[in-house]
């Protein structure tokens, strides 16, 4: 067993420390290879420490630009420091290197979002879907993206996929019911599917604000 295997079997036995120990002498023993790098990256970004994380994936690009999983180990660290702009081109980078799964073109999307650019995140987060359409969080997303858009029709047809699915989903039930009342006749609907929404979730305070504010005008 090399030190990469004693490091993966390390980590699946959530023994981090002997991992970190493992992994760093297989860089010192192949300290050329790409590998090494990405995977005390993805342990440090899995304990947190995106301080420590991020120029080992640095490391790992400069080694091998082609590196798929570098780009997207650290497009996850930009993310989550709010570096959208920054993570949509090494996600974008890591599709291109080849990691051609649901949740890469799910995070450019979300990135893209988060940046403001709702017209190029569209098709990503739709590639997503289509890539994992059993995954109810992809098909939201992609619900609300669309419904942002005003495309109704479509968004309608994702909330209505993912109720099917899971007839508790309070999310799905909120974002079909302002739906609904922002974009068709059928106020009773809306109101049953908000109702629903802080029923499953007490804590939803947007949906009972809605409700109320639909239920007031409708008394008015």
């Amino acid at each position: 067993m090399n030190y990469t295997e004693k490091g993966i079997t390390a980590l699946q036995e959530g023994n981090y420390e002997k991992a970190v120990e493992a992994f760093v002498k297989a860089v010192e023993e192949d300290p050329e290879n790409a590998v090494g790098y990405i995977n005390l990256g993805n342990i440090f970004a899995s304990l947190g420490d995106s301080e420590k994380a991020e120029p080992f994936f640095q490391k790992a690009i400069t080694l091998d630009e082609q590196s798929g999983t570098a780009f997207y180990g650290l497009a996850n660290l930009y993310y989550n420091q709010e570096r959208y702009g920054e993570a949509a081109k090494l996600y974008e980078r890591a599709i291109r290197q080849g990691v051609n799964e649901a949740d890469a073109y799910f995070m450019l999307g979300k990135s893209l979002e988060r940046a403001d650019n709702d017209k190029l995140a569209l098709p990503y987060l739709q590639r997503a879907s289509e890539l994992s359409p059993n995954d109810l969080e992809i098909r939201l997303s992609y619900g609300i993206l669309l419904a942002k858009m005003e495309i109704f029709s479509e968004a309608e047809k994702e909330f209505r996929f993912i109720i099917a699915e899971d007839e508790n989903n309070a999310d799905a039930h909120y974002n079909l019911g302002m739906l609904l009342a922002v974009s068709t006749d059928q106020k009773e609907t809306a109101l049953e599917h908000l109702e629903k929404a802080y029923t499953i979730e007490p804590d939803h305070v947007q949906a009972r604000y809605i409700y109320d504010m639909i239920q007031m005008g409708d008394n008015n």
